[in-house]
């Protein structure tokens, strides 16, 4: 009898299962709007832009993120600019921030988005990364208002028909993932980059403050959903790396960091959930350790042109960590032979020892081209033993 969703993505994780194949979207698969604009141009079917019909079409497996619960960070936010989509993200707050346009000219408009930041967007290019102008948390007196809207108990932040909708999760069967939000990555998300990389030192009483706020958030968050919701996997967001390392050094992470993360992850525990993921683009070498420390064993993306190296990874930590990504989104515009030699490098040894969740080193962008994507497919396939797919 062939194991279901749910428990097949178990048994990958917990390395009860090696060489499994396991394609999984939203998350690890995903895709730049623009992408699927693109290879509609390019010859795929007009379909392609529906998540049902791209699962179908490309044999991935649906991961259940558990959206209407208003704790992670999820690419779902839309602007129309200019015709044409801004698609980002913001930290769980209740209520939003309306969304206003406070200035536009031939190129640019900038608006304050439903995350109270002030950004500079592309009219051509909306969905390039826009200039970020200014952010809603400054300084202390800021903080007291923004945090007001991180109430775990605040009605909007749950499913209207709680009971309803946990029965209606418990009874798929697929694997279901809690997305736990961040620390370091909201507390950037609500100040910028240098005004928090200054906070650290100028006043770490406040950037403490701010994870413990966002910590008390996700443990009460996370104890009603373990309560009544049968969780498989879990997920961090924290974006807090750069080509070479951390924005800020493991000491720090280790004293600010590591024991609020081991509170969320200890209830996690507890209730039979093993597999928490952290997202985070750039370098990852010097927070791992430290990240398996606090109880965060899964990482993804794992780019490439940051150093990182899935294979090396495994054979340096073993069965410790669960693996997703790494395969390299450059060589998918270098020709058939580059790719090739990019997935059979990787994907067999990672298959077999288990553990691992083959995608590219993010989501995946508009200069891939459709033909290499379905390529890429078929060399894991091939990597794991099974028939090609005929399209």
């Amino acid at each position: 009898m062939a194991t279901g969703g749910r428990q097949r993505f178990r048994d990958i994780c917990e390395f009860r299962s090696t060489g499994d194949l396991m394609l999984v979207t939203p998350y690890f698969h995903d895709f730049w709007t623009e992408t699927l604009d693109t290879w509609v141009a390019q010859g795929a079917p007009p379909e392609i832009r529906q998540s049902r019909f791209r699962g179908e079409y490309f044999h991935l497996d649906h991961l259940r993120m558990l959206r209407e619960v208003n704790l992670g960070m999820f690419m779902d936010k839309v602007v129309d600019v200019h015709g044409a989509p801004y698609v980002y993200g913001i930290p769980p707050i209740v209520p939003q921030y309306d969304t206003t346009t406070l200035e536009e000219d031939d190129e640019h408009v900038v608006i304050v988005n439903a995350g109270g930041q002030k950004l500079r967007a592309s009219k051509r290019h909306p969905e390039k990364m826009p200039m970020y102008l200014d952010f809603p948390v400054k300084d202390r007196a800021t903080w007291e208002e923004y945090r007001k809207r991180l109430d775990p108990a605040t009605p909007e932040r749950w499913p209207a028909d709680w009971s309803a909708y946990a029965q209606r999760i418990n009874s798929k069967d697929e694997p279901v993932m809690l997305n736990v939000g961040g620390l370091f990555g909201f507390i950037r998300e609500w100040m910028g980059t240098e005004r928090v990389l200054y906070l650290v030192y100028d006043d770490p009483v406040l950037f403490e403050d701010m994870m413990e706020h966002m910590t008390c958030l996700q443990e009460e968050v996370v104890k009603r959903v373990l309560a009544d919701i049968r969780v498989d996997c879990a997920m961090y967001w924290e974006d807090m790396c750069f080509k070479t390392g951390p924005l800020i050094s493991p000491k720090m992470f280790k004293r600010f960091m590591v024991p609020r993360y081991k509170r969320v992850t200890e209830l996690l525990h507890k209730a039979g959930v093993t597999s928490i993921f952290v997202d985070s683009d750039g370098n990852l070498s010097a927070l791992i350790p430290l990240w398996l420390e606090a109880g965060v064993n899964g990482f993804w993306p794992l780019e490439c042109a940051a150093g990182n190296d899935a294979v090396a990874l495994r054979k340096q930590y073993g069965k410790d960590i669960i693996l997703a990504g790494n395969m390299d989104k450059r060589a998918f515009l270098k020709g058939e032979d580059v790719l090739r030699a990019e997935v059979m490098a990787k994907a067999p040894f990672l298959l077999q020892s288990g553990g691992y969740f083959p995608s590219l080193d993010h989501l995946v962008p508009p200069d891939v081209p459709f033909t290499m994507y379905r390529l890429f497919l078929n060399l894991l396939r091939e990597a794991a033993g099974l028939e090609r797919i005929s399209w």
